[in-house]
C-alpha cells in the first residue's frame, strides 16, 4: 500500500500538451470505465456476494465507504499527477494469466474470499495496463486500498477466540480473580462468561486495520512510517480486545454479577474501540508528514502513438485473458448439474409420523443441487429435516453456500458451533449465543460425514475437474420446530436436549444418506 512521492524543491515543468494528470486520465476514461463495467459483469457473483456481506455483517459495514475513500485519496494526490501522462502498456495484461489460474483454483475450492481478492487484483492489472506502470505507482496507495472492499478475514474468528481466551486465562490470576476456564467458558465466583465469536474482536480488528491504512496514507509520506503504523494497527486491536474481555470479567467480579457486567458489553466494546482508535491517532501524530508538500515527479511525455487506442487495446487484452476463467468454470458447472439424484424422504421408524403438507420437493435450491424438506413428529416433538444432494462433480462452493443458508437463522447474529460427539463428528450442533436458536447439520462426502475444511474442498475440486467416482455430497439439517422468540429460558435446555436425543436415536440416518449419495446421477 505504498506509492512513491519524491520531494523536490520545485515542481517539474509540465511537458507541452499535458497541463496536468487529470487531462491524461480524461483521455483514457471511456476505455477504462467500459473495461471496469465488463469486469463487473464477469465477476458479478463476487460483487453481489460482497455487497450482501457488507449489508448483513456488522464486521464489514465499513466496506460501503471504501470506494468513496479511494475517490478522495485519488483527488488528494492530484498534485502528483501534474506533468504526468498516461502511457498504456498492453503487455502488462499478460500479468492476468497467472491470476486466471489462481481465480480458477479458488473457484474450484469454493473459496469466495479468494475469488474476490483475485477480482480486485484483475482491477489492479487493468489500471497498470491502461495507465502505465509509472502512473499506477503514483496512485498505488488509493488503488490498493480497494482490497479493503473484500469481506476477508472471517476464517480468523476461531483463532481470535483462542487468543482472547488465553489472554484472559493468564491475566485473571495476575489481578487476583479466581477462575475456571473450559474452552471458551470462563467461570468466576460471581457467574459465567462466554467468549463468543462476536467477542473474538474480528470487527474491531478489520475496522482498525482499514482505518490505520487510511490514516497512514493521509498522514505519512515515508513508506517505512506507513508500514510501521499499519503494523501497529494490526497488533494493537488484538491486544486491546484481550483487555476488553478482561475488563468485562473484572467488572463482573467487582459488581458481584456476571450478568450485570455482560448486559451492555457491546456498548462497552464500542466505547473501548473508540478510545483505542483515539490512542492510535495520538501516538501517530508526532510523526506526521502531511505538512510536507507533495511535488510531482519528473514529467513524462505522452504515449508516442496516442494513448487512447493503446488504452483500448490494453483493456481489451486484459478482458480476453480474464474471460478464460469464468468460461472454463461455467463449462465444468454445466457438466456437474446435468444429472443430480433427487432425494427422497427419510424414514424414522414407527414412533415418527410425517406431518401433512410435507415433504416438499425443491428441484433447484438457490445454490444448486436438488433438495427435499420434510417434517416429522416423534413422540410429540416436531422436527424439520432439510436434505440437499449435489452432483459428484460439484465443487465445495455451492455445498458451503447451501450450508450457510440452512444455518442462517433470522434475527440470530452470533452463533456457536460444536460437535454432537467428539469421536464420530457426525453432527455439528449450532446454537445462538444471544438469541436462542439450535439446529444440527451434517455434510456427507464419500458416504461418510465430512468435516468442513480445506481437505474436503481440495477433494471436491479435484473430482470436479477429473470426473472422479467419489460419492456425491449430501447436506442434512435438522431443526426442532419451535418459535424461538417464545421459548422461555428454562425451556431452552429441554429443546436442545430433545434435538440431541433425536439425532442419537436415529442412527440409521447415515445408511439412508449413503444410499442417496450412491444413487445414479448423484
Amino acid at each position: 500500500m505504498m506509492e512513491q512521492t519524491q520531494a523536490a524543491p520545485a515542481s517539474s515543468p509540465a511537458l507541452p500538451g499535458v497541463r496536468n494528470g487529470w487531462d491524461a486520465l480524461r483521455g483514457t476514461g471511456p476505455a477504462l470505465i467500459a473495461a471496469i463495467v465488463l469486469l463487473g459483469v464477469l465477476f458479478r457473483a463476487e460483487v453481489v456476494t460482497a455487497i450482501y456481506t457488507w449489508n448483513d455483517s456488522t464486521a464489514y459495514n465499513h466496506c460501503f465507504l471504501v470506494i468513496p475513500i479511494v475517490g478522495y485519496l485519488i483527488w488528494d494526490r492530484r498534485g502528483t499527477l501534474r506533468g504526468q501522462a498516461v502511457r498504456p502498456m498492453p503487455i502488462l495484461a499478460l500479468a492476468a494469466v497467472p491470476l486466471v489460474m489462481v481465480w480458477l483454483a479458488a473457484e474450484r475450492l469454493g473459496i469466495m474470499e479468494g475469488r474476490q481478492l483475485v477480482a480486485v487484483a484483475f482491477l489492479q492489472v487493468l489500471f497498470m495496463a491502461v495507465f502505465g506502470w509509472r502512473l499506477w505507482w503514483l496512485l498505488s496507495g488509493p488503488l490498493l486500498y480497494l482490497f479493503f472492499a473484500v469481506p476477508f478475514g472471517e476464517f480468523l474468528t476461531l483463532k481470535l477466540q483462542d487468543v482472547t481466551t488465553d489472554f484472559v486465562r493468564y491475566a485473571l490470576p495476575m489481578v487476583g480473580i479466581p477462575a475456571y476456564i473450559d474452552g471458551y467458558i470462563i467461570e468466576i465466583p460471581e457467574g459465567t462468561f462466554f467468549i463468543a465469536q462476536a467477542c473474538a474482536g474480528l470487527r474491531f480488528l478489520i475496522a482498525a486495520i482499514a482505518f490505520g491504512a487510511l490514516y497512514a496514507l493521509l498522514m505519512y509520506r515515508s513508506p517505512v512510517r506507513r508500514a510501521v503504523f499499519i503494523g501497529i494497527s494490526v497488533v494493537v486491536p488484538i491486544i486491546a480486545n484481550g483487555f476488553r474481555a478482561l475488563g468485562i470479567v473484572s467488572l463482573g467480579h467487582i459488581l458481584g454479577s456476571a450478568e450485570a457486567a455482560a448486559a451492555d458489553h457491546i456498548i462497552y466494546g464500542w466505547v473501548f474501540f473508540s478510545f483505542v482508535i483515539l490512542l492510535l491517532l495520538a501516538c501517530g501524530l508526532p510523526f506526521r508528514e502531511d505538512h510536507h508538500a507533495e511535488v510531482s515527479p519528473p514529467a513524462v511525455p505522452p504515449h508516442p502513438g496516442g494513448h487512447r487506442m493503446a488504452g483500448v487495446w490494453a483493456g481489451a487484452a486484459l478482458l480476453i485473458i480474464t474471460l478464460a476463467g469464468p468460461v472454463t468454470a461455467g463449462m465444468l458447472d454445466r457438466t456437474a448439474n446435468a444429472a443430480i439424484a433427487q432425494p427422497t424422504a427419510f424414514g424414522f421408524g414407527t414412533d415418527c409420523v410425517s406431518e401433512p403438507g410435507k415433504p416438499v420437493i425443491r428441484a433447484r435450491p438457490p445454490f444448486g443441487g436438488r433438495s427435499i424438506d420434510q417434517r416429522v413428529n416423534c413422540n410429540g416433538q416436531a422436527f424439520d429435516i432439510h436434505i440437499t444432494a449435489f452432483s459428484r462433480l460439484n465443487t465445495a462452493g455451492p455445498v458451503m453456500a447451501e450450508r450457510r443458508r440452512l444455518t442462517h437463522a433470522p434475527d440470530v447474529e452470533d452463533i456457536d458451533e460444536r460437535w454432537l460427539d467428539d469421536t464420530t463428528h457426525d453432527w455439528r450442533m449450532i446454537t445462538g449465543t444471544e438469541t436462542f436458536f439450535v439446529m444440527a447439520i451434517s455434510v456427507w462426502l464419500d458416504g461418510q460425514p465430512s468435516p468442513v475444511g480445506l481437505p474436503m474442498r481440495a477433494k471436491m475440486a479435484l473430482a470436479s475437474v477429473s470426473g472422479g467416482t467419489r460419492l456425491a455430497p449430501v447436506i442434512v439439517a435438522v431443526i426442532p420446530v419451535v418459535n424461538w422468540a417464545s421459548v422461555p429460558n428454562d425451556r431452552r435446555h429441554a429443546v436442545e436436549a430433545a434435538l440431541e436425543s433425536f439425532l442419537r436415536e436415529k442412527a440409521d440416518i447415515g445408511a439412508q444418506v449413503r444410499q442417496l449419495a450412491a444413487a445414479p446421477g448423484g
